[in-house]
Formats: C-alpha cells, sequence, structure tokens
C-alpha cells in the first residue's frame, strides 16, 4: 500500500502513456472517439451549402477491392458516392466504423460506398472479420482526384450525381443519423 501511495503518479503516468501511444489503449481511445464524434455530429451540419460546394470534374482514381479487381472512380460517375478514407491503427476510424456499416446496411443499393484503406491488404482483412464489418474495401493504386485528397484520416465525402462534393468531413462522425439519411434521401430523389 505504501508503494501504491508513493508512486501513484508514475502508475498513472504509464498507464496514460500506455492509452495514448500502444496499440492496447486503441479500444478505449475508439471507444472515447465514438462518444465525441456522435455529440459533436449532432451540432453541426455535415452538409456544404450548395453555392459552397466543388464540383469533380476528374474522376480518375484507379483503386483494387479486396478480391483483387481493378475498379476506377470514373465508372461511378452519376451516382450518389460515399468515399471514406481510414485504415486499422486509426482510433477515429474504429470508433465510427459501427456507424458507417449500419449506414452501409440500409443504403448499399442506392448508393456506391468506396471504404478506401490506408493499410495493409491482410490487416484489413483481419480487422474486418474481428469486428464484423462486411463493407466494400478498396485500396488506393493511383492518387485520388486533387478535390478528394485529405492528409488526415478519417476523412467522408458524399458527391451528388452531379459530382458536386455535398459532405466533406474529417474526423469521425455518427454516420446513421437521421441527419445524414436525410441527406442521402434528398440526394437520391433527383
Amino acid at each position: 500500500m505504501k508503494f501504491l501511495r508513493k508512486h501513484w503518479s508514475n502508475i498513472i503516468f504509464f498507464g496514460l502513456l500506455i492509452f495514448m501511444f500502444t496499440p492496447a489503449g486503441l479500444p478505449l481511445r475508439a471507444l472515447l472517439i465514438k462518444g465525441v464524434s456522435y455529440i459533436t455530429s449532432r451540432v453541426e451540419n455535415l452538409e456544404i451549402d450548395a453555392k459552397d460546394r466543388l464540383h469533380l470534374k476528374d474522376y480518375n482514381w484507379s483503386l483494387i477491392d479486396a478480391k483483387g479487381r481493378e475498379v476506377n472512380l470514373e465508372s461511378y460517375k452519376g451516382k450518389v458516392i460515399l468515399i471514406n478514407n481510414w485504415a486499422t491503427w486509426c482510433p477515429p476510424c474504429v470508433a465510427e466504423m459501427p456507424s458507417l456499416q449500419k449506414l452501409y446496411n440500409v443504403y448499399k443499393n442506392n448508393v456506391v460506398f468506396l471504404f478506401v484503406a490506408h493499410d495493409k491488404p491482410d490487416k484489413v482483412q483481419m480487422f474486418l472479420q474481428k469486428n464484423a464489418l462486411h463493407i466494400p474495401v478498396y485500396f488506393a493504386q493511383s492518387n485520388p482526384p486533387s478535390l478528394l485528397q485529405s492528409s488526415s484520416i478519417p476523412t467522408t465525402y458524399i458527391i451528388d450525381q452531379n459530382g458536386a462534393i455535398v459532405v466533406q468531413k474529417t474526423g469521425a462522425a455518427d454516420w446513421n443519423s437521421g441527419q445524414v439519411h436525410k441527406i442521402l434521401d434528398k440526394l437520391l430523389k433527383h
């Protein structure tokens, strides 16, 4: 007991180091970020005002799916597209994955989902299995169009049928929220 009282600050310090900087702390960091992202996504407006939206002109982006098939963003031109850039080692990415899975389950027949992983395919596959995720994962084979380049993950874009970027969100969010459903439903009506 004397030892604990004498060294409690060191124990807390090393506990925080483990929490912040090792894989052992990843689940707790993801849970913390998930809670914060649900709060922030409810108060912020994800949709970009129509007058401020940028439009994709260049759709040329080569991707490979989890089965090794090459696809190009160009083939999805004219459709509603959700692109999520993520990685298995990224706590905010891990935090938002359950809500993205739920959103995918609802809209997978009407919206093109591109979950672009910035990780090794074997790590991604293990992560998906461990977390019971069934999402279409892709790996970039070329640089994305300039309007879709981001140095932060997670970054998520929702693009309408005309190439307008309707949502550009960096950081975790509750993607299965009423706000996102409303945006997608509105886009799918056009």
